[in-house]
């Protein structure tokens, strides 16, 4: 004799299986279960000991340190090639020719560290080229860092000196010197004293929390 099948059982079975097109809540949460799990800790992508909320692993944080750190050179890049071409094109000028020795001395000093400004900022391009594909990002990322740190002392170093030579030529010695000390004085506070500061004040708070 044959028995009628169970609607309520097949249709509760039914309807508790997600279909193809649904997730489940743990899907839902992305908290990995099961395989997916284990593939993740497979793959070495565990979280970094001092992650900050974002969930990522130690790769991927050298991965974004690496692009925005890109981003600050793109920055003083763009910088220094202004103050670059105001430089070359001074000998051109019809007053260069009233320069003094010291002028002159200081003048071909901005130059050269114009030049090696340039030379810094394009080594990090060519220290990731050469260790492209060896897994030392780590290593690429602290040495950036220091070439970045290099880099914007240099550049205070030209904004100081091309004013100092405008003031100079233009309106004499002493406000040459005191509008460089001026400047000197103010990237050292916003450059030097402010991001310190703010740092100070920024470690302090993580303590405390």
């Amino acid at each position: 004799m044959s028995t009628a099948a169970d609607p309520v059982g097949e249709s509760g079975a039914a309807m508790s299986r997600p279909g193809p097109g649904h997730s489940t809540p743990s899907d839902r949460d992305g908290a990995p279960s099961g395989a997916t799990g284990a593939v993740v800790r497979a793959s070495g992508t565990d979280l970094s000991p001092d992650d900050d909320g974002r969930g990522e692993s130690s790769n991927q944080r050298l991965d974004r340190n690496w692009q925005e750190m890109l981003q600050e050179l793109r920055v003083m890049q763009t910088g220094i090639q202004i103050l670059t071409g105001f430089l070359l094109t001074l000998p051109f000028q019809s007053r260069f020719t009233e320069l003094d020795d010291v002028q002159v001395l200081v003048y071909l000093c901005l130059v050269c560290l114009s030049a090696l400004i340039t030379a810094l900022v394009l080594s990090s391009v060519n220290l990731h080229r050469v260790l492209f594909g060896l897994r030392v990002k780590a290593t690429l990322v602290r040495h950036t860092a220091v070439i970045i740190r290099t880099t914007i002392a240099l550049v205070g170093l030209v904004l100081a000196g091309t004013a100092w030579l405008i003031f100079d030529l233009v309106v004499g010695r002493a406000a040459g010197l005191v509008v460089a000390g001026s400047i000197l004085l103010v990237v050292l506070l916003l450059w030097v004293v402010y991001p310190l500061a703010l740092r100070r004040r920024a470690v302090a708070g993580r303590s405390a929390s």
